[in-house]
């Protein structure tokens, strides 16, 4: 996601490793990128799990020219994404699947159902985020 909207949601099967991550970002990311920036410049913003740090994630990052953001290793009240997928769930709360398929319809609809003003809110906040984090020396926020 960007402040420009959500982009492909993707559910996954399996454990997530470095090639893994790196499909997914083949598939998903570098569309969405092309749709919501064309030629223009953007940061990549991920946290530090292991498919992310691993070396050939760096590599590819490196060989497709993208910039990824300096990251602190545990930081979610300055991950805008945790704060996307906590109004999916806000959708989906009262809803009761009985299938892991049904969930995952409730899932992407409310994924779908997110509005680029919305996101654009959420990138918008990081700000007052940043600066809840430095007042709270790190501590956590009610972010």
């Amino acid at each position: 996601m960007s402040a420009r909207g959500v982009g492909k949601l993707c559910f996954l099967k399996k454990t997530v490793n470095a090639a893994v991550y790196q499909d997914v970002l083949e598939t998903f990311l570098i569309p969405t990128v092309e749709e919501q920036f064309g030629e223009e410049d953007f940061i990549f913003q991920q946290d530090l799990a292991p498919a992310h740090a691993a070396k050939s994630t760096k590599d590819w990052f490196t060989k497709k020219q993208l910039e990824v953001l300096a990251w602190p290793a545990n930081s979610p009240d300055l991950n805008v994404i945790e704060n996307l997928w906590a109004i999916v769930k806000r959708k989906i709360r009262n809803r009761k699947p009985t299938t892991l398929d049904q969930l995952k319809q409730n899932i992407a609809t409310a994924w779908e159902a997110v509005s680029a003003e919305t996101c654009d809110k959420l990138v918008k906040s990081m700000p007052r985020r940043l600066q809840a984090v430095i007042q709270a020396k790190g501590a956590a926020t009610k972010y």
